[in-house]
């Protein structure tokens, strides 16, 4: 159905991650996703949500919006991110952020990569994770997504492992990434009993895990051109708390 998607939640929070980190931003996370990363912390957003109209998901975003209006600010605040799950699993995800943009939003797309990104409204920021080896669906990388990227674009590398770090640098190498956009580097979380899905792969035998601090100075000794994020509200709100 092209007017409605299936929603798993819709709130007013903080922007946790990315270039953006620390704005006001308004979540549409979508329901369903077609990987299992073994460190996923959404995994409620599988198979929970229900179908709505684009047109109410659109006026629930302006409601959220509405106290920011009229404040002086460099851009409109809050920004808008599609999440999940995974956003463009749902054809009618692209209409609606392409309406979001013509209402003056700024728009982010959260996706794992898996998809074709290229058909997507220039206007988009586009925020793609290279799933490295730890995440059991490193196979799943829709490489040819590289060559579409735009400097307001950025790529996430989620890391847990010394085999995930010497992955990403082998990627941004071989594909001069750090040419092309902004790069992430997000240590892996550990999941709560909670967040904890049955269904989530195992992380892949020959792994060596990596704390935070020992990839923050791996990056730092190596000189890496790279952004190090933490997910930013599980520091403010308990780690699997929805709705922030």
């Amino acid at each position: 159905m092209s007017d409605s998607l299936v929603v798993n939640e819709i709130y007013l929070s903080l922007q946790g991650e990315s270039t953006f980190a620390g704005l006001p931003c308004v979540f549409v996370r979508l329901t369903g996703c077609n990987l299992r990363c073994s460190y996923c912390d959404t995994a409620y957003a599988f198979t929970e949500g229900r179908r709505r109209p684009i047109d109410e998901i659109v006026a629930e975003v302006k409601r959220f919006a509405q106290p920011y209006d009229g404040r002086e600010s460099a851009e409109r605040l809050p920004v808008v991110e599609l999440t999940g799950g995974e956003p463009l699993l749902q054809p009618a995800a692209a209409g609606l952020m392409r309406r979001l943009c013509d209402d003056g939003f700024t728009v982010l797309v959260e996706t794992s990569g898996a998809h074709d990104i290229s058909k997507l409204d220039p206007r988009i920021r586009r925020i793609m994770d290279l799933k490295a080896p730890s995440s059991g669906e490193s196979a799943r990388n829709r490489l040819e997504n590289i060559s579409d990227l735009r400097p307001t674009d950025e790529v996430k590398f989620v890391l847990g492992t010394r085999e995930d770090y010497a992955w990403a640098k082998e990627m941004m190498a071989d594909y001069g990434l750090e040419r092309r956009c902004p790069l992430l580097f997000s240590w892996v979380s550990p999941l709560t009993t909670h967040q904890r899905d049955n269904s989530l792969k195992a992380v892949p035998n020959g792994q060596t895990p990596m704390n935070r601090k020992e990839l923050v100075e791996a990056v730092i000794a190596d000189r890496l051109p790279v952004r190090f994020q933490l997910q930013m509200h599980k520091f403010i709100w308990p780690p699997d708390e929805r709705g922030v």
